[in-house]
């Protein structure tokens, strides 16, 4: 295992996840050396500062673009090397996204999101943990019913 000093911009690709432990995030970063996709490369990053975890996963968006300062870390095996983040710096938002057709709903400790295009309902724990896809609205109550059977009740 190996750690280099490594620098580098790009944008977030994806809604950063909590790590294993508390204080800790997961994210990938799109970084883009030309204006050609085919050269866009996805750096996995990790943080265990509490501070930028707290940033990623509160503030920060998708399509933000970064500025990331770490190590990056080679397992020594066959999984893909890893950035271990300490600085991070915001250099440009996103663009706002308009929900257009989609709403937010709260269903207690859960959040469901209606689009007008579907009828599938996506629902998540208030705290962003995937609960599953309702079929339809109707099988929302159902969906959420099985969830608190199988972890206790607890979202």
């Amino acid at each position: 295992m190996y750690a280099k000093p490594f620098t580098v911009d790009g944008f977030l690709s994806a809604i950063p996840a909590p790590g294993t432990s508390p204080g800790t995030a997961r994210f990938e970063l799109i970084s883009s050396p030309t204006d050609d996709p085919s050269d866009d490369t996805v750096v996995s990053c990790t943080t265990d500062d509490p501070r930028i975890a707290d940033a990623l996963l509160t503030e920060i968006q998708p399509g933000d673009l970064l500025h990331v300062t770490g190590f990056l870390i080679s397992p020594g095996t066959l999984t893909e090397p890893r950035l271990a983040v300490d600085a991070l710096e915001v250099l440009a938002t996103a663009p706002a996204r308009a929900l257009r057709e989609m709403v937010l709903d709260r269903y207690g400790d859960y959040v469901v999101v209606f689009d007008a295009d579907t009828d599938a309902v996506p629902v998540f724990t208030a705290l962003g943990q995937w609960v599953g896809l309702a079929d339809n609205p109707d099988a929302i109550a159902t969906l959420i019913d099985i969830h608190e059977r199988v972890n206790g009740g607890d979202a």
